[in-house]
C-alpha cells in the first residue's frame, strides 16, 4: 500500500479542509489569538513607562497605574489564552471525530483485492496512531505557530520603531535561526515518516501475536515471535533515538542563537545608554520585547518537530483515504429488486490485480432458480474464487455475471448483496451475544424468525441450553463455541436474510456426519425457492445437487448430476471412489474396535 499519500504543504491544506465546516469557530479561535498576543507588548511598554517616568521622575502616584496595568493586561492576556486553547482543542477533537469516521467508512468501501495486500496492524495504527499525531498538530501546533508568527512580527515591529539601529543588530541572528530551522525541518521530516512506518510494523507484528496467540503456544514458538517484536521495537528505538540525537542538537543551537541577540543587547544598548541616546526604561523595555522574540524563536524548533511528525502522519492516512476501490458502483448503477435467483456465469475469467495469471478461465454457468450447483475440485482449482465473484467481492476480468438477465455490475452493491446470503469457509463471529451475531444482516428481525433460522441450522437446542440462551455473549471471533457450532451460527445468520441466492462454502466441514445429515435435511426445505451454491469435500453433501462442477487449474473440467459423472472414468468419479475407500476403511476400524 502506498504510504506517500501527499507533500507536506498537501497534508496541511487538506487538514485545513476539513476544519472548514467550523471556520467561525476558528475564526473566533484566532481573535483570541490576535487579542492575546497584542497584550505582549503591553507589559514592556508599562515597564519603560514606569521606569521612566515614575522611578527616574518621580512621579509616584503613578506606581499604582501602572501595577493595576499590568495585573489587568496579565489577566487579560491568561483569559484569551484560556479561550484560544479550549476553542482550538474542540476544533481538532471535532476534524479528527470526521476525519476517523471517514477513513471508517472508506475502509469499508475498499475492496478485497486491498485486503489482500495490507495488514491489519497497520491499518490500525494509522487510524488511531497517526490520525492522534494530527489531532496533536491541529489544537497545538497550529495555534503556537499562529501565535509565534503574530508575536515575531509584532515585537520585531515594536523593536523597529524604538531603536532601528539598536533592533538590526540584535535581530543579526534571525537569518541563522532560518537556516538552522530549515536545515532541521528538511532533515527530520523523512525520519519521522520513517518512525511512523516502523510503529505501523510493530502494531501489525503485535496483533498477528494476539490473533495468533493459540498457533504460537501450540508450536511453542513464544521466544521466536518474542524475538521477533523485541527486533522491530529495537528498530523503532533506534530511529527514535537517531531523530532524538538531531532535536538534541538543535535545541541548544537555537537557545545560542536566540541568547546571542541579549548579549549584544546587552553590550550594544549599555553603551547607547551610557552615551545618553537612549533612556533605561527603553533598554529595559528593549530586552523584556527581545526576551518575547526568543521564545517564540525557540518555538519554530519545536514546531518544526511537530509538523514533521504530523506530515509523516497525514501522509500515511491520506494514503488510505486516497485509495480507489477496484469495485464500486457506476454511476448509473440501479437497485435490484427482489430477484428469483437465475445466475448465469457467461464466459467468466479473472486474475487478482489484473495479472497474467488467469485464477479462472472461460467458465459457464446456468443456475436456475431453485437448483443447487455444487462445485468440486482440489485445491486453488477456483471454487472459492467462481462464488466470490456472484456478490462482486471482486470484478471479473472478462465475460460476464447476471442475475434475472442483469449484469451485476449495473446494480448497486448494497442491493446486489441484500440478495445473497454467504457462509464462508472461516467463520467469523463478533464478540457480542449470538441473538446479535443471528441477526447481524437483519437487527429487527422477530424472536419467531431468528428461532426458526437458528432450528434449521440446528443450533438452536445448544443456545438454550446456556444459562443466558440467546443472550450469551461470546469472545473474540467466536471463542468459546466449538468450529461446529459456529458454523451453524453462521448457517443461522445467512438463512435468516431470506437470500434468494445462498453461498455455503464449507459450510459444514466442520460438525460431524449425524449433525451435518440433519443440517441438510433442514436445509432441503429452505433450498426450495432459492439458488444455491455449495463447495464441499463430502460427497454426501454434493451428490443431491442439480448440477455438479468439477474445477481443474481454474477451468470446468466436468459438468452433470451424480449419476451421469459417476458413469465418466473421470476427476469426479475418481473422488467418489477414494472416498468411499476411506469409509470402508473407517467402517472397517471401527468394527475391530467394537468386537
Amino acid at each position: 500500500m502506498d504510504t506517500k499519500g501527499s507533500d507536506t504543504m498537501g497534508v496541511v491544506i487538506r487538514l485545513l479542509r476539513q476544519v472548514q465546516p467550523y471556520r467561525w469557530r476558528v475564526a473566533l479561535a484566532l481573535a483570541m489569538v490576535f487579542l492575546s498576543t497584542g497584550l505582549v507588548a503591553v507589559q514592556p511598554m508599562l515597564i519603560r513607562f514606569a521606569v521612566d517616568e515614575v522611578y527616574q521622575a518621580g512621579r509616584w502616584h503613578l506606581l499604582g497605574w501602572v501595577a493595576l496595568g499590568l495585573l489587568l493586561a496579565t489577566i487579560l492576556r491568561s483569559a484569551f489564552g484560556y479561550l484560544e486553547r479550549i476553542g482550538m482543542e474542540w476544533i481538532a477533537q471535532r476534524t479528527i471525530y470526521d476525519l476517523r469516521n471517514a477513513i471508517y467508512h472508506h475502509l469499508q468501501s475498499l475492496s478485497f483485492s486491498f485486503y489482500d495486500q495490507a495488514q491489519t496492524g497497520e491499518l490500525m495504527s494509522r487510524a488511531v496512531a497517526d490520525v492522534e499525531m494530527l489531532r496533536r498538530f491541529l489544537s497545538f501546533g497550529i495555534l503556537r505557530l499562529t501565535s509565534s508568527t503574530l508575536t515575531l512580527i509584532l515585537v520585531m515591529t515594536l523593536l523597529l520603531m524604538m531603536d532601528v539601529r539598536l533592533a538590526l543588530v540584535s535581530m543579526a541572528s534571525i537569518p541563522l535561526l532560518v537556516i538552522a530551522v530549515w536545515r532541521f525541518a528538511t532533515t527530520v521530516r523523512p525520519r519521522y515518516r520513517q518512525i511512523q512506518e516502523q510503529l505501523g510494523v510493530i502494531t501489525s507484528v503485535l496483533q498477528e501475536a494476539i490473533a495468533g496467540v493459540r498457533v504460537v503456544r501450540a508450536f511453542a514458538q513464544e521466544e521466536r515471535e518474542s524475538e521477533r517484536f523485541r527486533r522491530e521495537n529495537w528498530r523503532y528505538l533506534d530511529l527514535s533515538i537517531a531523530t532524538v540525537r538531531l532535536w538534541a542538537l538543535y535545541f541548544p543551537l537555537m537557545t545560542f542563537l536566540g541568547g546571542l541577540g541579549s548579549t549584544v543587547v546587552l553590550w550594544y544598548g549599555g553603551r547607547r545608554v551610557i552615551g545618553g541616546e537612549l533612556s533605561i526604561g527603553a533598554m529595559v523595555a528593549f530586552q523584556a520585547l527581545l526576551m518575547q522574540l526568543i521564545m517564540p524563536i525557540r518555538m519554530l524548533g519545536w514546531l518544526v518537530n511537530m509538523a514533521s511528525q504530523a506530515a509523516a502522519a497525514g501522509q500515511r492516512v491520506y494514503a488510505i483515504l486516497d485509495t480507489q476501490s477496484d469495485v464500486r458502483d457506476k454511476p448509473n448503477a440501479v437497485e435490484l429488486a427482489r430477484p428469483s435467483g437465475h445466475v448465469r456465469f457467461n464466459r467468466v475469467s479473472f486474475s487478482y490485480n489484473n495479472g497474467n495469471v488467469p485464477v479462472l478461465s472461460d467458465v459457464s454457468i446456468d443456475a436456475k432458480p431453485g437448483e443447487t450447483v455444487a462445485l468440486l475440485g482440489a485445491t486453488g482449482s477456483g471454487k472459492s474464487t467462481v462464488i466470490n465473484l456472484i456478490p462482486r467481492f471482486y470484478d471479473i476480468t472478462a465475460g460476464s455475471i447476471t442475475i434475472d438477465g442483469r449484469d451485476v455490475r449495473d446494480v448497486t452493491l448494497k442491493s446486489l448483496r441484500a440478495n445473497i446470503g454467504m457462509v464462508l469457509q472461516e467463520t467469523f463471529l463478533f464478540s457480542a451475544s449470538l441473538r446479535d451475531n443471528i441477526a447481524y444482516g437483519r437487527p429487527s428481525v422477530g424472536e419467531q424468525e431468528l428461532i426458526a433460522a437458528a432450528k434449521v441450522a440446528q443450533i438452536h437446542d445448544f443456545i438454550v441450553s446456556l444459562p443466558e440462551g440467546y443472550d450469551t455473549l461470546i469472545g473474540e471471533r467466536g471463542i468459546g463455541l466449538s468450529g461446529g457450532q459456529k458454523q451453524r451460527v453462521a448457517v443461522a445468520r445467512a438463512l435468516l436474510m431470506d437470500p434468494r441466492v445462498l453461498i455455503l462454502d464449507e459450510a459444514t466441514s466442520s460438525v460431524d456426519s449425524e449433525t451435518e445429515l440433519a443440517m441438510q435435511r433442514a436445509l432441503q426445505a429452505v433450498m426450495h425457492n432459492r439458488t444455491v451454491f455449495v463447495i464441499a469435500q463430502r460427497l454426501s453433501t454434493v451428490r443431491r445437487a442439480h448440477q455438479i462442477i468439477v474445477l481443474h487449474e481454474g477451468r470446468i473440467a466436468e459438468q452433470g448430476t451424480h449419476a451421469t459423472l459417476l458413469a465418466q472414468s473421470g476427476i469426479y468419479r475418481e473422488i467418489y471412489v477414494l472416498q468411499f475407500r476411506q469409509q470402508e476403511a473407517t467402517d472397517s476400524l471401527q468394527d475391530m474396535g467394537g468386537e
